[in-house]
């Protein structure tokens, strides 16, 4: 492929896109869909509910500390090598968390399920980016925010239907066919990159990611599940000590690990600001609202399913609009119009009174939906557009890891909000997200300024 390429032409195109779409929601559904199920899980497996909770964690821990070595490495050897890579190990290491009858097998499966869902992530919107033309970018975007949008959203509600009809081995089990048929497909259609074969990956580079990812976001998710203070001060510390080493070796490097070089761009580093900003108001918004749901309003769990879809079913509406818009309005605009009505959602749905008939609660649920998606899929054409070509790996990397520190701050933020205001604290979540909400329509349309400003 050289550098004039510009994407596929079809059906190359479609079967692509398949593949890339197919990975990707399976990768962020089981990040989510396992929640519902962990009652379950801890009954099946005799263990208590607060072990558990490392059926999740382990997962993410995973994911976050391998991200953005997996997008490095696509830069190196090819996007389409590190996507198959990950389909496959997902696929068998899905089998294996179906097949898992202790927490320990569990466990050890999930980091492994993981290490295939931080391939899948990190090339995810490079590869979109060589698939599609450039005039059809904010399409693809949009695809590609839809997926993920959606899975996040949907995630409980597929996890109940799954788990009335079977145990919870079949929310792993499931993902094998899936993902072995996107791998012969993508085998046949996944596009080839310009690498930068000449460059070493180093070892010592891996390990401080790792560890200043992995303190960082072990201390989070220690806090948020009440550990002992003790750990999460270690965490806290090993970060606090290991991060300004990493950065310092990562500071001279032509194309590091951690995109430092691209975090100087200042379209870059607010789009990746704008992240952070709108999954923590996402994340603080989707775990609060069953506990809303169930404990104030006193729905029970099919009830707080079907309440919570049309969140996905307004995603999957407005970000094929949006998409198409990309071209026409800035990205920052758009996505400071979504973070909006996403805002006004959960102004409305924390706001109804005890009583009020469910179809309003639904329609809250669908603005809310609506306004992410909306906000979605320009965010992320503003945010790669704004890197480079050649660095369309580590880009494509910064934004999952983005979207991965907003959502676990915003679950740590439900819980210490949890604490300290108890009986009223699903209100105070909402509204915590409404907040972080706010602030993100400022950062996204401060992004038009800088357009001006470096144009």
């Amino acid at each position: 492929m050289n550098n004039s390429f510009d994407g596929l032409a079809l059906p190359q195109r479609i079967g692509a896109v398949v593949t890339v779409i197919l990975g990707l929601i399976m990768a962020v559904l089981d990040g989510t869909i396992t929640n519902v199920a962990l009652p379950s899980i801890s009954h099946s497996l005799h263990i208590a509910d607060s072990a558990s909770i490392w059926i999740i964690n382990a997962y993410q821990l995973a994911i976050v500390m391998l991200l953005l070595p997996f997008s490095s490495l696509g830069e190196r050897i090819g996007y389409r090598r590190i996507y198959l890579f990950g389909l496959v190990v997902f696929s068998l290491t899905s089998f294996m968390c179906s097949q898992a009858s202790t927490l320990t097998e569990l466990t050890i499966a999930r980091v492994l399920q993981g290490i295939g869902a931080a391939a899948l992530m990190s090339v995810s919107t490079a590869l979109i980016r060589t698939i599609y033309p450039k005039k059809l970018l904010g399409q693809g975007m949009a695809i590609n925010s839809l997926a993920v949008a959606a899975s996040l959203a949907a995630g409980p509600t597929l996890a109940a239907a799954i788990l009335a009809i079977a145990n919870w081995p079949w929310l792993f089990a499931v993902n094998v066919p899936i993902g072995m048929i996107a791998a012969v497909i993508g085998h046949h259609f996944l596009p080839d990159n310009p690498i930068k074969g000449q460059q070493r990956f180093k070892l010592s580079a891996l390990i401080l990611n790792a560890l200043s990812f992995g303190a960082l976001m072990f201390a989070l998710m220690g806090y948020a599940q009440q550990f002992s203070l003790i750990w999460v001060a270690i965490s806290l510390l090993t970060f606090v000590i290991v991060s300004p080493l990493f950065i310092r070796t990562q500071r001279h490097l032509d194309a590091p690990l951690l995109p430092l070089d691209l975090l100087k761009l200042p379209m870059f580093r607010w789009s990746v600001i704008t992240s952070i900003l709108a999954f923590s108001s996402q994340m603080l918004a989707m775990v609060a609202l069953p506990f809303y749901f169930q404990r104030i309003l006193h729905l029970d769990q099919v009830q707080t399913g079907l309440l919570l879809t049309p969140w996905p079913i307004g995603t999957i509406v407005m970000a094929p609009l949006a998409g198409r818009w990309v071209n026409k309005v800035h990205g920052g605009i758009l996505g400071g119009i979504g973070m909006f009505i996403f805002a006004l959602g959960l102004l409305v749905c924390a706001l109804l009174p005890l009583g009020v008939p469910m179809i309003f609660v639904g329609l809250s649920m669908f603005t809310c939906g609506v306004g992410f998606g909306f906000f979605q899929a320009p965010h992320n054409h503003t945010l790669i557009s704004a890197a480079p070509t050649s660095r369309s790996g580590g880009a494509s990397g910064m934004q999952s890891t983005a979207r991965l520190v907003g959502q676990t701050f915003g679950a740590a933020l439900v819980a210490l909000l949890f604490n300290l205001f108890a009986g009223h604290g699903t209100h105070a979540a909402l509204i915590a997200a409404g907040a972080f909400a706010s602030i993100a329509i400022l950062t996204s349309i401060y992004r038009v300024k800088l357009v001006k400003q470096y144009s």
